[in-house]
């Protein structure tokens, strides 16, 4: 059964002067202010694409992860991940970083690691980001 999300931005004005916001349609979950300046330079109490899909990331990731440890027979205690989404402008998305903390009892720490490495190559949003590096901090708290 496939699942499909909606999310919806109402933008105004033009790129460097407008403002919109991006609404969570699906889950009716939240509605967040965006704007060229966010993106750009960042802007206090804004959002930008590269935030929301940090967002995406970071929860993709903590799923994945936490479901090729519990397959390992070592289920997560708790799992901290920080998508990192760097944009430059002119460029675009150049990148994700992944920053995890995981507490994990009765795993080596190599195992963690090449646990931690195949999740995010088998992540699906690590996937759609395919055109991007995607890099990898992992440790055991």
């Amino acid at each position: 059964m496939s699942l499909t999300s909606e999310a919806t931005t109402l933008w105004f004005g033009d790129l460097k002067g407008g403002s919109g916001t991006t609404s969570l349609d699906s889950s009716d979950a939240a509605e967040f202010p965006v704007s060229w300046a966010a993106r750009s330079e960042g802007e206090a109490g804004k959002t930008n694409p590269e935030e929301l899909l940090g967002a995406a990331h970071s929860a993709c990731y903590s799923m994945a992860l936490s479901g090729a440890l519990a397959t390992n027979g070592t289920p997560p205690e708790s799992l901290q991940v920080t998508a990192a989404v760097t944009f430059e402008p002119g460029t675009g998305i150049t990148g994700s970083h992944l920053l995890v903390s995981a507490k994990v009892a009765g795993i080596s720490d190599e195992d963690f690691q090449r646990i931690a490495a195949d999740a995010k190559t088998n992540c699906p949003v690590s996937r759609a980001l395919a055109g991007i590096p995607i890099t990898l901090e992992a440790s055991l708290a």
